[in-house]
């Protein structure tokens, strides 16, 4: 019946399209009028068609109705985190992050009472321990635990390694061959100002640091076996967030296919801190509710919300909660888990897929022929044009072609935060010898922020 339907309308041919548009212009300019460009110099169209593409592009073979509900916690208090652990997991989350800051910690006691079988688990690792690992070890066989210990990470956040070079490396290899696993963090990228291109080209060069040094280190068999995972923080520009994910899946494929390993990776997302703002900040709810869609659409696999408080707050209940609800919301509510893959051949999502990551792998294959992403962050030119890029954002922003309602449009001048500010929330002047110049994470609002606070009364 829908054939016999359609059949009744003429197919349009993109050029047609465009001639109609023209006409409706009246000798305005297409190109100048309807046409924009991104940070990423992507020529963005009011329209895309079939005739964009010279093959119907591939369904994705990832699920978007597989994607789990993630709470962070950092562990203090042993028993308090175990006990917070249950208590959230019994209001709706399907996995947590442990932020472990010692090795201090019984990873017994822990996870005491927590059924794993139901229940992915992320260990996230601000030091390296072999014995640690070890105790770890007895869970690696489950399939939802991943360990995050990111050496490469660590050297760009912080300009050091965590004792040298050399141990790193070889704890991080023990680190492989115990769990059979490791994780890329891209988000310190996206969150210091980087564009999307950066952070794709930037993940993939991390990435293939670890490939490099670990190529013979493994059979084939384990390759293939090897779990894989990246952390990405997702901002507000919607489609383009969408199509960044499905670009770094492509792009890992695409390199995972030159080592003859697991092409698969798992994707932990987490919303953007870059757009984040104290004052006005009930609409960081906003921005985490799109943003968390952007990240359930592009196929994250796990994605672990902000809390709208958590730029100036200490973590609290009440903050976590509604982070909580908003996943379960678009769960349950809005049926995020029910349909598979819906930005799949979308023509603009899929245009932007290929154009993202056809921009980021140029850039990959510029930085290894420059000697590799360690090189260049020791030189100091991944630092260098991160700044750019956060600079010319910084600008946009300043002179309101970025909107952050409430902050640079629409403030609210009887806005009161001084008084409300837990944490301090901008970036922190704390001069220290290290190794590298380190990548530094900053908001955007934080300077019109620092002269509204001065101007309270």
């Amino acid at each position: 019946m829908n054939k016999t339907l359609f059949s009744e309308f003429d197919a349009v041919s993109s050029k047609q399209w465009k001639q109609k548009i023209q006409f409706d212009l009246k000798g305005a300019d297409y190109n100048d009028t309807l046409i924009w460009k991104s940070n990423e110099d992507i020529a963005v169209k009011p329209f895309y068609h079939a005739d964009d593409f010279d093959d119907f592009p591939e369904i994705s073979d990832t699920k978007a109705t597989q994607w789990k509900i993630c709470q962070s916690i950092f562990v203090a208090n042993i028993e308090k985190s175990n006990l917070h652990a249950i208590d959230v997991i019994e209001r709706g989350a399907e996995s947590i992050e442990f932020i472990i800051p010692s090795e201090d910690i019984s990873i017994d006691d822990l996870l005491k009472n927590i059924d794993l079988n139901f229940v992915s688990l992320h260990f996230k690792l601000l030091f390296l321990s072999d014995e640690f690992i070890q105790n770890l070890a007895k869970f690696s066989s489950i399939a939802g635990i991943y360990i995050h210990a990111d050496i490469i990470g660590n050297l760009a956040k912080t300009g050091n390694w965590h004792k040298n070079l050399n141990d790193d490396f070889q704890k991080f290899e023990n680190i492989i061959k115990t769990t059979n696993s490791f994780s890329i963090d891209t988000s310190l990228y996206q969150n210091a100002g980087a564009n999307m291109i950066q952070q794709l080209a930037y993940g993939l060069s991390h990435a293939n640091e670890y490939l490099n040094h670990l190529d013979n280190v493994f059979t084939s068999e384990a390759k293939q076996s090897l779990k894989i995972n990246f952390k990405v923080s997702v901002g507000s520009n919607y489609f383009f967030e969408i199509a960044k994910l499905r670009a770094l899946r492509l792009l890992w494929k695409t390199l995972a296919a030159e080592y003859n390993i697991n092409p698969n990776c798992h994707i932990f997302a987490v919303p953007s801190k870059r757009n984040k703002t104290i004052y006005d900040f009930n609409t960081n709810l906003l921005r985490t509710t799109t943003e968390c869609m952007s990240a359930i659409l592009g196929g994250a696999n796990t994605i672990c919300n902000l809390a709208y408080d958590s730029v100036y707050h200490k973590n609290n209940e009440f903050g976590e909660r509604i982070a909580r609800n908003q996943l379960l919301i678009l769960k349950h509510e809005s049926y995020f888990d029910t349909v598979d893959n819906p930005s799949d051949s979308s023509y603009y999502i899929e245009s932007l897929t290929h154009q993202l990551a056809e921009k980021a792998l140029l850039l990959f294959k510029d930085i290894e022929i420059q000697g590799g992403f360690l090189k260049q962050l020791k030189s100091g030119t991944i630092q260098r044009k991160i700044k750019e890029s956060a600079s010319k954002e910084q600008q946009q922003f300043d002179i309101g072609e970025i909107v952050l309602l409430g902050t640079n449009k629409y403030a609210n001048p009887k806005d009161r935060m001084k008084d409300e500010l837990e944490l301090y929330p901008f970036t922190k002047n704390n001069p220290r010898k290290t190794l590298i110049e380190p990548i530094i994470e900053k908001r955007l609002a934080e300077h019109t922020e620092q002269e509204r606070l001065k101007n309270e009364l």
